[in-house]
């Protein structure tokens, strides 16, 4: 799930006091300036990189020498033993982090500045590697935070910046790397589009158009009446009125008929005198309105139409998986209600069927559950104030008041809204609830709710739903850095936690009358040291004599966690650590897919394929073994993982880069085919795949499907999420929908390439050509990424393309940032000095610019 280094150290110095006491109430924080940069990675070379903070006091005061902290976060640990002569850094807990003053600290007087360096283990490549949330606490005021918003991060640009470790030979994604990766995209014409997306089955266009207008009546068999109610509400957004329903045959009109078919099968025939779905149950008929949809020009949702010429098509089709995913993490940062919906109409176009609700973390609890309000009120938010004990600490930048994206919680109703909603979609919601790793939101509120009942003379009610043993020495450093994120899990109450929680989330699919066959429970990152000093633990070794060492306690929890969930009739489903077994061969420990889970319908999202880690063929190795697999690999599928290795492309990395065509790319069933390169970009050796597993006929049967996963450390703004999402989504839905593409399975590599590339380009060109440009109005329109134009400075003349066809590259001669207004490229530039280029969609939104000199 979520392997990203927490090793880095950061010694800061920060700057600040004399008489803090007395200029507390009256300092502007803003008169605080603070820079950070990277010096480079690779220090001295040792897998560290040396980074500087600059404070400078612009105020007419100054900064006192004492009397003051500032907090900051880092997705990444602190090495504390650091030696620095003014500061000390001290690591509260996750990626939280304070630096204070010593005794040999002299202040900062007005208009001084003071550069401090910085040591830390691993590298920094991107923005999203910089410390963020900073702000200032003074001592005679600890529950009060000041954020520090005159902050600036320095771009890298030098290849010591750029370069991780020396082993590091990726290129960068500069403008003349992008311009011939750009290269092999052919301009295809968009009338030699096919004009349904995803991929169908079998699609075959016909002379003509059907004139759709206002007075289209909709003719539907009776099994359909909830799919022609959707229909007519769709279609008023477009042509501006709801087409009457009708159960007679009539001349310009939308029939939906029952037909014998597959299960998600649909059949749709468009012709010059009306349109016919057929279907044999709810599901393929939602379907194949999804097509007919498609079908229709991108401007017809930009505003109603008097008519709109649908192409005449025949269209016969089936997905390839039937199960078709999307995770989405709002427990790291919040997405409002309003987004979700969004997102599952986005969903629902691209035919994907699942939305996996990733709803708790150490970070975040995101759903009220009745008789628990501990978990909203204390884990749904985020700030300095008394935190752990009136909210949780800020995390990835959401600062010192929570008003950010950190805090946030769906109540009861707005959960069943969403179920309603995403019901009416054919989307099925499964909750994730995190334990008994990533658990730290949990742990904390029923501590505080413990503390409440105690105090209240309730002590045996207080000790219900405790998930923390009041005594545990046990001591642990999760990979995010917490000490105390992990559900003690030899513990009853923990169960009994689980249990009401598991209660409360069935009444509430219930009253949604919504389908629930399992809940999502976690399993992923435990630390080495949990529960080893627990007396809960020791007393339990004490009655079990199956539990020896802590290791086996994890076989206990899950083995009662599949119980509780099958008295409701749900089966298990987890991260992929719920299918392992740690055990040893010749004395060294090793992990092996667990027998005494497999083969009983426990589904698992398996994730780690990180390219030279060693455990790329995980998925098949699960598969084989007995398990139900969701394809949820970190190097295709990770939406949060950066775009490319560039400064300006936020988001993690740790398991490579990601853009659409890792997504298109992607072979389901034969994954290691076309892994090529490891994540620094050095080429595999041609006996990788020798010790490596490949799926079995048996494991190909328990290939269930495949997940596109967005988590959400960076993920601050519904923007910004619409940014990662998009236009990655629709390489997800091309490869979970479409059948099993020609190069996938071609022999020979060179036939296969050519194969890849000619697919490629059909791909995005529909993705640039028709997708995007609906998305800049459906549903109210997406923030997708807009990529960077590739340029290159060649003969006398500046040359430019860019990944999406049919997008406008426009430029300016004159220094000036370029606009709508700008001279739109057309061929090669012949005007000398500097260029500035951006790449604008249909509606003005532009990508961020490269500039080249042209001499």
């Amino acid at each position: 799930m979520r392997k990203y280094s927490i090793s880095l150290m950061l010694c800061t110095g920060v700057l600040f006091t004399a008489n803090a006491q007395k200029i507390a109430s009256n300092l502007n924080s803003k008169e605080i300036g603070v820079q950070w940069g990277l010096v480079e990675n690779s220090y001295k070379g040792m897998p560290k990189y040396l980074s500087a903070f600059v404070f400078t006091n612009t105020s007419t005061k100054e900064i006192p020498a004492k009397g003051w902290s500032i907090y900051f976060n880092l997705p990444r640990g602190i090495d504390t033993t650091f030696e620095q002569k003014d500061f000390k850094v001290e690591h509260i807990n996750g990626d939280l982090n304070r630096i204070k003053p010593t005794a040999n600290f002299k202040g900062i007087a007005p208009g001084q500045s003071v550069r401090f360096e910085m040591i830390a283990n691993d590298w920094s490549l991107n923005s999203a590697d910089a410390p963020s949330g900073l702000y200032l606490v003074f001592d005679n005021e600890p529950n009060k935070g000041i954020p520090l918003t005159n902050y600036k991060i320095l771009p890298s640009t030098e290849i010591r910046q750029l370069t991780r470790t020396a082993g590091d030979i990726l290129p960068v994604s500069t403008a003349d790397v992008v311009y011939n990766t750009n290269k092999a995209i052919a301009d295809i014409q968009a009338e030699k589009l096919i004009k349904i997306f995803p991929t169908p089955v079998d699609y075959q266009e016909k002379p003509g158009s059907f004139n759709l207008k206002s007075d289209v009546t909709i003719v539907t068999d009776p099994a359909f009446k909830k799919d022609a109610a959707y229909l007519s509400a769709e279609l008023q957004k477009v042509v501006g009125k709801k087409p009457i329903i009708s159960p007679a045959a009539k001349t310009n009109s939308i029939q939906l008929r029952l037909g014998n078919m597959a299960n998600e099968a649909y059949q749709l025939n468009v012709g010059t005198e009306g349109i016919v779905i057929t279907a044999a149950t709810s599901i393929g008929m939602f379907y194949g309105i999804q097509s007919l949809k498609s079908l229709l020009p991108a401007q017809s949702w930009a505003f109603v139409q008097k008519s709109i010429a649908v192409p005449a098509v025949e269209v016969k089709d089936a997905p390839r998986f039937a199960w078709r995913a999307f995770m989405l993490d709002v427990a790291r940062n919040f997405q409002p209600k309003s987004e979700i919906l969004k997102t599952l109409d986005l969903l629902a176009l691209y035919k994907i069927n699942v939305f996996h609700f990733h709803l708790t973390e150490d970070e975040g609890w995101r759903i009220e559950i009745p008789g628990l309000p501990e978990l909203t009120e204390i884990g749904g938010k985020r700030g300095h104030r008394d935190f752990d004990k009136a909210q949780l600490p800020p995390s990835f930048g959401s600062g010192p008041d929570n008003n950010s994206s950190g805090s946030g919680y769906y109540t009861k109703a707005d959960f069943i809204e969403i179920l309603k909603y995403a019901t009416e979609r054919h989307i099925r919601v499964i909750p994730e609830i995190e334990g008994p790793g990533h658990a730290r939101a949990a742990i904390i509120s029923m501590q505080v709710r413990y503390d409440r009942l105690l105090k209240a003379g309730k002590k045996e009610e207080a000790e219900n739903y405790l998930l923390r043993a009041i005594n545990d020495k046990s001591e642990h450093h999760s990979v995010q850095g917490w000490n105390d994120n992990v559900m003690d899990v030899s513990m009853p109450s923990t169960y009994k936690f689980l249990a009401k929680v598991v209660d409360e989330l069935v009444l509430m699919y219930k009253e949604a009358g919504a389908q629930l066959e399992t809940i999502h429970m976690g399993g992923d990152e435990v630390p080495a040291g949990s529960w080893a000093k627990s007396p809960a633990f020791a007393k339990i070794k004490q009655e079990n004599s199956a539990i020896k060492t802590t290791d086996d306690l994890w076989y206990y929890f899950y083995e009662n966690v599949n119980q509780l969930l099958k008295t409701y009739n749900l089966y298990l489903y987890g991260w992929e650590e719920v299918g392992l077994r740690k055990t040893r061969v010749d004395a060294q420990k090793i992990t092996i897919p667990n027998p005494d889970f497999a083969n009983q319908n426990i589904h698992l999202d398996v994730w780690n394929n990180v390219i030279g880690w060693g455990s790329e063929d995980l998925a098949y190795k699960l598969a084989n073994a007995g398990y139900k697999v969701v394809l949820s690999p970190v190097s295709n599928l990770y939406f949060d993982m950066s775009y490319t290795k560039s400064f300006d492309e936020q988001g993690y990395y740790w398991g490579g880069f990601v853009d659409v065509d890792k997504l298109f790319s992607f072979i389901p069933l034969d994954y290691l085919k076309n892994m090529k390169q490891d994540r620094m970009g050095n080429k595999l050796p041609a006996t990788f795949q020798n010790d490596k597993e490949k799926l079995t006929d048996v494991g190909k049967s328990n290939i269930v499907g495949i997940q596109g996963l967005l988590f959400s450390e960076t993920i601050t703004s519904t923007e910004r999420m619409e940014y990662m999402i998009l236009p990655k989504l629709l390489g997800l839905a091309e490869r979970a929908w479409a059948k099993n593409p020609e190069w996938a399975t071609e022999k020979d590599e060179v036939k296969a390439e050519s194969l890849y590339s000619q697919s490629w380009s059909q791909f995005i060109n529909v993705v640039s050509k028709r997708e995007l440009p609906r998305l800049n109005y459906y549903a109210g329109g997406f923030k997708y990424r807009i990529p960077t134009p590739g340029v290159i400075a060649e003969n006398g003349t500046v040359k430019a393309n860019v990944q999406l066809p049919g997008f406008a590259i426009r430029y300016t001669t004159n220094g000036l940032t370029p606009t709508v207004k700008s001279p739109l490229y057309k061929g090669p530039i012949t005007e000398k000095g500097s260029i500035k280029l951006s790449v604008f969609d249909g509606i003005g939104r532009s990508s961020r610019v490269e500039e080249i000199k042209n001499n």
